[in-house]
């Protein structure tokens, strides 16, 4: 009987936490980043709206968490710490991502991880995430397309990896040997 007891238990505690990651509207896991969709997007203090509006957005595509769901309404947690609920029509799940350096200095662009420079971009502007390996994100920010390493952006996760394609490990190889040579050609010319 003891038995039966600790494996009930241990059925519930995992369905329990199943639960706490998922969206009890959507079934997506949460937490979880999206974007807004409109450049006049209300956060409220609740989830409808007849609750006050609490902070008004103005640009589009600013990277937003969702960190619970009701009914239509998503409560979401933004880059400065603010809290409140915004509908689910004024978001996308199009990934951007905010350049949040610890620092004032601009951020360097990459042609490919641990690359060249190929341009330079600076704190809090909103780049579009194309896919994101353990530690670089292919960003588009106006001309450029490039990796920025990716404790540099706020809305993606630490150790997420976006819309990186099966062939991948071969990329990474071939940038691995590019990389030696160029250091090879420079430790031989000094």
């Amino acid at each position: 009987m003891l038995k039966v007891f600790i494996i009930f238990l241990i059925i519930i505690n995992t369905f329990s936490l199943y639960a706490q990651t998922v969206g009890k509207e959507t079934g997506l896991k949460l937490p979880r980043y999206v974007s807004l969709k409109s450049n006049d997007s209300n956060l409220r203090v609740g989830s409808s709206k007849n609750y006050p509006i609490k902070l008004r957005y103005i640009i589009a595509n600013i990277p937003v968490e969702i960190i619970d769901e009701y009914k239509e309404w998503r409560k979401i947690n933004d880059h400065q710490g603010n809290k409140g609920w915004l509908h689910k029509s004024l978001l996308k799940g199009e990934r951007f991502a905010l350049v949040n350096a610890p620092y004032h200095e601009n951020i360097q662009i990459y042609n490919k991880p641990k690359g060249n420079v190929i341009g330079k971009i600076g704190k809090k502007n909103i780049v579009k995430v194309n896919k994101c390996l353990k530690y670089w994100c292919h960003i588009k920010f106006n001309q450029y397309k490039g990796w920025i390493n990716k404790v540099n952006l706020w809305g993606v996760y630490e150790e997420e990896i976006i819309k990186i394609p099966f062939y991948q490990p071969i990329i990474n190889q071939i940038w691995k040997i590019n990389i030696n040579i160029a250091y090879k050609k420079n430790s031989t010319n000094n």
